[in-house]
Parts: C-alpha cells; sequence; structure tokens
C-alpha cells in the first residue's frame, strides 16, 4: 500500500498559502486535507466550498476533504469534489451513511467512512463494499494541537484485521490526530498508509525540511 501524506491545510499560513502550496507541490504531497467544520458535528468552524473551488484552482495535488458536519447529504453537491479526490463521511454524522458513500463514488471521488475515537468499528461493517478508505480520528475532531487518545493505535490494528475479514485489503487506512513522526512510526506498524500531518508533524520551523525528515523517518525514503 502506498504510504501517503496529507498535510493540514487548516494549519497552514492563509496570507501566504501560495507559499505552502508550493512547498508541497515540490515535496510530491500525495493530497491535501481539507477540515470542513460546522459548528454543529465539533465546536468549530473552518473553510467551506468557496475555499474549496478556489484551492481547487491553485494546485493539481488531489484533495482529502473531511467533512466534519451534521448531515453531509444536505451539502454534498455543493462541494466541488471530483477524479481523484478523497471524502471522509462521519459514521456519527447521518442516518443515511451507505447513500452519502455512495453519491460521493457517483461524482467521481473515494469515499472514506471516519470514525471518532469512542465510535466502535462494527458500525462499518455495512458498509464495507460502499468504502475506499476508513479514518481514524486519533483524536477528539474539531481543534489542532491534541494529545493522541491511546486506544487509536489498537484500533487502526483491529481495523486492518477487520477489512482482511471482509476480503477489502485494498481499502486504504488513513490517520488523523497529534500526527508525529513518533507515533506515526506507530501507526504504519498497525496499518495506517495516509497520514494527516499538523501542528505536531510539519507545520513548525522549515516545513519543507520537516517533510523530507518524516517521510525518512516513517516512510523510510
Amino acid at each position: 500500500m502506498e504510504m501517503k501524506l496529507a498535510p493540514s491545510v487548516m494549519c497552514c499560513d492563509f496570507i501566504n498559502l501560495r507559499k505552502d502550496l508550493d512547498i508541497f507541490e515540490r515535496q510530491g504531497i500525495e493530497l491535501l486535507h481539507v477540515d470542513i467544520m460546522d459548528g454543529n458535528f465539533v465546536p468549530n468552524f473552518t473553510l467551506g466550498v468557496d475555499f474549496i473551488k478556489q484551492l481547487k484552482k491553485a494546485t493539481n495535488i488531489p484533495l482529502d476533504i473531511h467533512l466534519m458536519v451534521e448531515q453531509p447529504e444536505r451539502t454534498l453537491d455543493a462541494f466541488p469534489f471530483g477524479e481523484g479526490d478523497w471524502v471522509s463521511i462521519h459514521v456519527e454524522s447521518t442516518k443515511h451513511l451507505q447513500r452519502v458513500l455512495a453519491k460521493v463514488k457517483e461524482k467521481g471521488a473515494h469515499p472514506i467512512v471516519a470514525l471518532n475515537p469512542a465510535t466502535p468499528l462494527c458500525m462499518i461493517e455495512d458498509v464495507m463494499d460502499d468504502i475506499d478508505g476508513v479514518l481514524i480520528m486519533s483524536v477528539n475532531p474539531g481543534f489542532a494541537g491534541q494529545k493522541l487518545v491511546p486506544h487509536a493505535i489498537d484500533k487502526i490494528a483491529e481495523t486492518k484485521k477487520l477489512l482482511a475479514k471482509y476480503g477489502r485489503e485494498d481499502v486504504e487506512i488513513e490517520v488523523d490526530g497529534n500526527v508525529n513522526p513518533a507515533n506515526a512510526i506507530r501507526m504504519k506498524n498497525a496499518g495506517a498508509n495516509i497520514f494527516v500531518v499538523g501542528t505536531s508533524g510539519i507545520f513548525f520551523g522549515d516545513m519543507e525540511a520537516n517533510i523530507q525528515s518524516f517521510r525518512k523517518e516513517v516512510f523510510g525514503g
């Protein structure tokens, strides 16, 4: 499974966003993680439809859109995602999970089912045929800079086993929350291959050097 870095755009310097995008492009970043928060599903507001439209014009890096919104089916058509993009839908956010995941796939994107730390893995068993990825939240969603929920490492390993049970070894495992190199090594060993990196991962000091260091330390290259 290809290892992928997904910097969290929420952590970028929006005044100098072009500079950050140039770094990501030079460093071959695989995905840009975009947090959409409605102030209801999580106690924070971030980004939105217009921002995504501008971001898609500004870079060819595929987007990894993380919808932390109540009833995403109501707003899904407004988001300009498509071929090559990834879209995460939280189990806890909708009564119609399968329908929303199928809609994401109809629009040409990769559907990901997302789980908060306290949500059991059994909640994804009935949508195994509808997903290309599972997003394990290793912090409670809503804010950057939180500490790792310890059980998250075991949950990644359990996810790997569950996917194998259903013959879905092709499904990618993404992890989001306190993904610093030390934690990321443990996450990788447990089975994760997509790493959302934020303030503890690359957004400090020399970001370009941090990306290179992260790849070398965690991915071995």
